[in-house]
C-alpha cells in the first residue's frame, strides 16, 4: 500500500451555484479529477487507456455534503480504496474533500469497474492496473468485493 495520494485545487467561478457556494456536481468533478490524476501519475494516462482499449466506468456515485465550499477556497482531495475484487475488475473508492482548515466538506463514494472500449463490455484489467489499485490507501470501511457466480 502506498502513501496517501492527495491533490489540492482552488474552487473556481465555474464551480459556483446561485446560492454562493460550490454546486453539487462540482464535488463529483473534483473526485473524478483526483482519480484520473492518480492513474496518470502512475503511467495510466488517458492516451494509455485508449491504446489499451479500456477505461474506468462508474456504477454508482454517492456524495455526502458536510460543509460549504466557497469561491477561491483551497480544497484538498484524497482517495481511499473502500473495496476491490480479487481480480481487480470491480473497485470502490471513497474521496474526501477537505476545507482549508482541514474539516471535511464532503465525501464522494464511487463504485466502478473497467470497460472494454471496443466490445463495450466489462473486463478484468491488466495486472498492472489491479496492482496500482491495491496501492491506494485503504479506508477504514474497506471490504473485499466478492461477486457471486451467475
Amino acid at each position: 500500500m502506498s502513501a496517501s495520494f492527495e491533490r489540492t485545487y482552488t474552487v473556481r467561478w465555474a464551480d459556483m451555484d446561485p446560492n454562493g457556494h460550490m454546486r453539487h456536481s462540482a464535488y463529483a468533478d473534483y473526485a473524478a479529477q483526483h482519480r484520473i490524476e492518480y492513474l496518470a501519475a502512475h503511467g495510466f494516462t488517458l492516451m494509455r487507456f485508449a491504446q489499451l482499449g479500456l477505461g474506468p466506468i462508474l456504477f454508482r456515485e454517492d456524495t455526502r455534503f458536510l460543509k460549504e465550499l466557497h469561491i477561491n477556497e483551497t480544497l484538498r482531495v484524497t482517495g481511499e480504496l473502500s473495496g476491490l475484487s480479487e481480480d481487480g475488475s470491480r473497485w470502490n473508492i471513497l474521496h474526501t474533500l477537505f476545507k482549508p482548515d482541514g474539516r471535511p466538506a464532503a465525501t464522494v463514494a464511487v463504485e466502478g469497474a473497467w470497460l472494454d472500449l471496443r466490445a463495450r463490455k466489462l473486463l478484468v484489467p491488466p495486472p498492472e492496473i489491479t496492482a496500482l489499485m491495491r496501492e491506494l490507501p485503504r479506508h477504514e470501511s474497506y471490504a473485499d468485493i466478492v461477486r457471486k457466480a451467475n
